[in-house]
């Protein structure tokens, strides 16, 4: 345990975010999304994992994750089939959890199913969860953090 870090964000986790530089992605999956073949495609070529639902795993993650600024997809969710207007309750909730983060609304954009896996697997990392629902998976952009103020 180390204060001031989230007991979510495993050795393994805290590394990969570390190694991430500006404008790398990392998804946070649900258990359904195909986490382990395409993380064998991603930069760290494994899955991480991260047993709790989406929102917990987001919150934790973005306690120390820059969101990218310059671009309009640091944040995205995957819509749903067929229905790529609907929000479900579990991309409602990781809403919650990036505006928290950022301190403002911060909208993610959606992004059809297929789509997201190719951007999964251009990914950095794959960070599976235990989200059981449906539709629980995200793409964030990583930004920069700034030099201390001299």
């Amino acid at each position: 345990m180390l204060k001031g870090i989230d007991p979510l964000l495993n050795a393994d986790v805290l590394q990969a975010l570390r190694a991430m530089g500006h404008g790398d992605d990392l998804i946070i999956a649900d258990t359904n999304f195909p986490s382990d073949s395409v993380a064998r495609q991603t930069a760290l070529g494994r899955v991480l994992r991260i047993d709790a639902p989406a929102a917990k795993v987001v919150k934790a993650v973005l306690s120390l994750y820059p969101l990218d600024t310059f671009v309009d997809d640091s944040a995205a969710r995957m819509e749903i089939v067929g229905k790529p207007g609907e929000i479900p309750a579990v991309q409602k909730e990781v809403q919650k959890e990036i505006d928290a983060a950022e301190g403002k609304s911060w909208p993610m954009v959606p992004v059809e199913r297929y789509a997201f896996y190719e951007r999964a697997k251009q990914a950095y990392c794959v960070i599976q969860t235990g989200e059981r629902r449906f539709y629980g998976c995200f793409a964030f952009r990583k930004g920069v953090v700034p030099p201390d103020a001299e």
